[in-house]
């Protein structure tokens, strides 16, 4: 019997893709937005693909903020632009 791999949808491209393929990103209960590696952190959390074409997607449809159900400011989008791209 094989094991089920959890599946997330991407915020950028719309494919459902396994978890550990994707990046993490959580809001927490005191509204920080971050880069979640580890995929544990406690809060709202959303997924995306690691490049910066869904990245720039996600942004111009707005789809992290609904996901995330809150407005995310610009430098929270730079930053995690930053890290996207070093990852």
């Amino acid at each position: 019997m094989g094991q089920n791999i959890p599946l997330r949808k991407c915020l950028g491209c719309g494919e459902m893709l396994g978890k550990k393929g994707l990046l993490r990103i959580v809001r927490s209960k005191e509204g920080e937005i971050s880069l979640d590696p580890t995929g544990k952190k406690s809060g709202r959390g959303a997924y995306i693909c690691n490049s910066r074409e869904c990245f720039g997607q996600a942004v111009k449809k707005r789809s992290l903020e609904r996901a995330l159900k809150c407005r995310i400011p610009d430098e929270i989008y730079e930053g995690l632009k930053e890290r996207i791209e070093n990852e």
